[in-house]
């Protein structure tokens, strides 16, 4: 799916209103319509509704909504100031609003009165994609209040005080919401830690907007669908045989830190490497071998790797558990030095990496590195936040010619052309030692089974959060394990088999 600029997405809203053709207070009447199908279905147990709604289209929708959802039998109560110079289409649903006996429209300032009780549900429809600067005044003050109460918070396309296309001042105020409905694309502010705190849980509802439109304006940026991933998966043909899907060599663990390269190891099998061996120091063998019997060992030293030698023919994902031995240091970059081939990079290969910046340009080309913030800021240096943070990265994917999968909440696959993919499956139950490593085996096993740099990239940063989604569900994030979600791997490919299968 595309992401759009809010200025893209004003574009697009104009663009369908002249090309289906349609009047602007009826999509308008579409929107507010989806959320309102949205809240029938999730809010049945509420009973009553503020909704609070500014002078822009944004409270044009609140309008709507609340007359909508009256008419399903809700009590509804509106605040905004009725003074105000409304837009054309909020005026307009403002003035058949109130020829509504049954709906209380009362100001601003009522609000701190109001009895809010836990069967009331407060809708922000204050400011959408249209706001240009930082609350003050009576809504900074509103918004305060409001994220004061412990209701249930809706907010219509955006969280009012929040930008759509870039971060906010760390002191700026922004209404804090349980769920966000936004319509028909996601907002990049939706998926950065910084802002994406602000808007809950995110729904995007589809309204219809103009498919030439979408399909022919051009964006760099992405979410990671279903439908992409689909799109890209291949079922395994009939007639093959474990050469058909690659050799892979993960290269890691040292004395104390085994338990990564088998975790590695077992995740480039489990997502479907045809070969799988694993380069390891001695200290490793007997673990390995015992959890890992279908994968061929590999002695690189003793308690550390201090000699890489890779198959030509294989696909390597170096740094699970590796540690930065001098001995280890020393042989990795010699290894760096004479090796071309994309690589997958992790963790201490990373590491090793970062202790001099000259060591950058000795990454292979249209290989993929892993980095969490931490390790991206000790390779590249320090930024103010993670947009910045984005920015640089992609400087860096076209300088270096490689592929970064900036680990986050959102993990962001940046390509050296400048396309982002930002992946929206997973949760908080991957954070725990052993999850990257996971993601190490099987970005490595999919490069190996001829998925392109960027394809592997895309359907591996997927591929895991499904996982991890499946093992939450049976286990709970608390308790779950990475073990656990290497044992969910069966499911996501059931499940991506059957997709493509109904596709065809």
């Amino acid at each position: 799916m595309k992401i759009f600029t809010a200025e893209q997405i004003r574009n697009c809203d104009q663009y369908t209103i002249k090309n289906e053709p349609i009047l602007s207070i009826q999509l308008m009447e579409r929107a507010a319509q989806s959320c309102v199908d949205w809240i029938f279905e999730n809010c049945k147990n509420h009973r009553n509704f503020a909704v609070f709604c500014g002078n822009g289209n944004n409270g044009g929708d609140g309008f709507a909504i609340a007359r909508m959802l009256y008419l399903k039998g809700f009590d509804v109560d509106v605040f905004t100031n009725p003074k105000a110079k409304f837009s054309p289409d909020a005026n307009s649903n403002f003035k058949d609003l109130k020829d509504i006996s049954g709906i209380t429209v009362k100001e601003f300032k009522d609000a701190k009165d109001y009895r809010f009780d836990n069967r009331t549900v407060i809708i922000d429809a204050l400011f959408g994609t249209g706001l240009s600067r930082d609350l003050e005044g009576e809504y900074k003050g509103l918004i305060e209040f409001l994220n004061l109460k412990n209701n249930i918070k809706i907010s219509i396309d955006l969280p009012s005080g929040l930008f759509a296309d870039y971060v906010s001042s760390a002191d700026s105020t922004i209404f804090k919401a349980d769920y966000t409905l936004s319509f028909q694309f996601w907002k990049k502010a939706f998926l950065h830690p910084e802002s994406g705190k602000y808007a809950g849980k995110v729904q995007i509802l589809d309204i219809n907007l103009n498919e030439d439109y979408i399909s022919e304006t051009e964006t760099s940026d992405f979410v990671i669908t279903d439908e992409i991933v689909g799109k890209k998966f291949r079922i395994r043909d009939e007639f093959s045989h474990k050469g058909t899907y690659g050799k892979v060599t993960i290269a890691g663990g040292s004395y104390g830190k085994i338990g990564a390269v088998v975790l590695a190891t077992k995740s480039a099998m489990k997502s479907g490497s045809g070969l799988t061996f694993t380069l390891a120091p001695k200290c490793g063998y007997e673990v390995l071998q015992t959890s890992n019997p279908e994968a061929m060992f590999i002695e690189g030293g003793i308690d550390f790797i201090d000699n890489f030698e890779i198959d030509e023919h294989a696909v390597c994902g170096i740094g699970p558990g590796l540690g930065t031995n001098e001995k280890t240091v020393k042989s990795f970059l010699k290894f760096l030095k004479d090796y071309s081939k994309p690589l997958i990079l992790d963790a201490d290969a990373l590491n090793i990496i970062s202790q001099d910046k000259n060591n950058l340009k000795l990454i292979p080309k249209k290989s993929i590195i892993t980095p969490h913030p931490k390790e991206f800021e000790r390779l590249f240096g320090a930024t103010e936040n993670s947009f910045d943070r984005l920015e640089f990265a992609i400087s860096k994917a076209k300088e270096l010619t490689i592929y970064i999968v900036l680990k986050d909440h959102h993990t962001q696959v940046i390509t050296p052309e400048g396309k982002v993919f930002y992946n929206i499956t997973g949760n908080s139950g991957l954070a725990k030692g052993g999850s990257g490593d996971i993601l190490t085996g099987i970005l490595t096993s999919f490069l190996a089974q001829n998925y392109s740099e960027e394809e592997s990239a895309v359907l591996a940063v997927w591929f895991h959060g499904k996982a991890a989604e499946s093992a939450s569900e049976k286990y709970s994030k608390e308790s779950m394990l990475p073990t656990d979600v290497i044992n969910e791997f069966g499911n996501v490919f059931a499940e991506l088999n059957g997709n493509v299968e109904r596709i065809l």
